[in-house]
C-alpha cells in the first residue's frame, strides 16, 4: 500500500473517531449531570453552588419588575440630587462681574424668567459690595450656588476683620430682599460671614 493511501486512511479513521466522542459527549455530560455524586440530579436542577449562582443571574437580568425598580429607584435620585458651584475669586470688586455672569448663567438652566435672572445678578452683586466693605484685605470671596428644581440658593462668603451682620432695617436690606426673595446672614467659625440668597422660579408656582 502506498503511503498516500496510508494517509488518507489514518484521516479517515481519526475523523469517525472525533465524530464518535462528540455525539457520545453531550449524552456523557447529561448523564454525569443526572447521576453525579450523590446520584439526586441535584446539579442538574441547579441547586449545587454553581447552579444556584446560574439561577441568580437569571433572575437578576430577566426579572422586569425588579429591574424597572432599580432603574426607577436610580432615576428618582438623580432627580433628587441638588447641582452644587462654587466659585472663588479675590475679595475686589473688579471681580464681581465674573460672579454676575456665573449667577445669569445658572439661573438660565433653571428656566429663570429674563426679569428674575436680572434681579438675581442685582442681589449678587448687593451682598458682595456688603461683604466687601468688611472683609479682610487680601482675603477670598467664595459663592456657593445650589440649584435645585425651581429654586436656586446662592451664599456668598468672607473673611472679615470684625464681621457684623448687615442690619436689616436699612434700605439696602429691604431692596436685596425683595430682589433675592428670601436673604439671611450669619457669622460663622473663623470670623467668616455669610449672605444667603435664595430665590425660587415664580413660574413654577411653588410657594
Amino acid at each position: 500500500m502506498s503511503e498516500d493511501t496510508s494517509a488518507s486512511a489514518t484521516r479517515t479513521t481519526t475523523t469517525a473517531a472525533r465524530d464518535v466522542v462528540a455525539d457520545e459527549a453531550p449524552d456523557a455530560a447529561d448523564e454525569a449531570r443526572a447521576h453525579g455524586p450523590g446520584g439526586s440530579g441535584a446539579e442538574a436542577a441547579g441547586t449545587g453552588d454553581a447552579g444556584a449562582a446560574a439561577q441568580g443571574r437569571a433572575v437578576l437580568g430577566l426579572d422586569p419588575l425588579t429591574s424597572g425598580t432599580a432603574v426607577s429607584g436610580a432615576a428618582g435620585e438623580r432627580r433628587e440630587t441638588k447641582d452644587q458651584v462654587t466659585v472663588r475669586l479675590p475679595a475686589e470688586g473688579a471681580y464681581l462681574s465674573v460672579l454676575r455672569t456665573a449667577t445669569a448663567g445658572l439661573a438660565a438652566r433653571l428656566d429663570f424668567t429674563l426679569d428674575e435672572i436680572e434681579d438675581l445678578r442685582i442681589a449678587v452683586d448687593e451682598a458682595c459690595a456688603m461683604l466687601l466693605s468688611q472683609a479682610v484685605p487680601g482675603a477670598s470671596l467664595e459663592c456657593a450656588f445650589t440649584l435645585g428644581h425651581d429654586v436656586m440658593t446662592i451664599a456668598v462668603t468672607a473673611a472679615c476683620l470684625a464681621p457684623r451682620q448687615p442690619a436689616t432695617d436699612t434700605f439696602a436690606w429691604t431692596v436685596l430682599t425683595a430682589l433675592a426673595g428670601s436673604v439671611e446672614a450669619h457669622v460663622g467659625p473663623g470670623d467668616l460671614l455669610t449672605i444667603v440668597l435664595r430665590k425660587t422660579r415664580e413660574s413654577s408656582g411653588s410657594v
